[in-house]
């Protein structure tokens, strides 16, 4: 985690510094002579996003008392929480879920008649994802 802040801060300070070359160099732009402020305010933005997740990720990392096993190189895999959920890997219906999305999304851009296809399609795709342990091979 230690690394990651580092990365962060030198993030940041690569869009403070890239700001302001930005400005120095619209200054100097013999045709305009002036500040180009949405280049400048856009990238101190960006050093300002950086700065917060440095900020976030050193508060998390000082909450959590150390490292965590994953950041440890010499650690085994049992050492972290072994416990991550049911995930079913021969299910088709997260792929059913996306082409639904991909579907909807069609629709808002090219033609509205797609759009209740792909709200029916997403509403197969739910109920079948959630009730895939009720029936055939898997049930339980």
């Amino acid at each position: 985690m230690r690394s990651n802040i580092v990365v962060w801060w030198i993030i940041t300070a690569f869009f403070l510094v890239t700001s302001v070359i930005y400005t120095v160099w619209s200054l100097l732009d013999p045709n305009h002579r002036q500040v180009e402020w949405v280049g400048t305010v856009a990238l101190l933005f960006v050093a300002f996003m950086g700065a917060m997740i440095a900020v976030y990720l050193r508060k998390t990392y000082k909450a959590q008392g150390g490292e965590l096993p994953e950041d440890v190189l010499t650690a085994d895999i049992d050492d972290g929480d072994p416990e991550l959920g049911e995930f079913s890997p021969w299910s088709w219906w997260p792929l059913v879920l996306a082409g639904s999305a991909m579907i909807f999304l069609l629709g808002l851009a090219v033609g509205h008649f797609l759009l209740p296809i792909g709200v029916a399609v997403f509403v197969v795709a739910i109920v079948g994802w959630v009730y895939e342990y009720y029936r055939g091979h898997f049930a339980r």
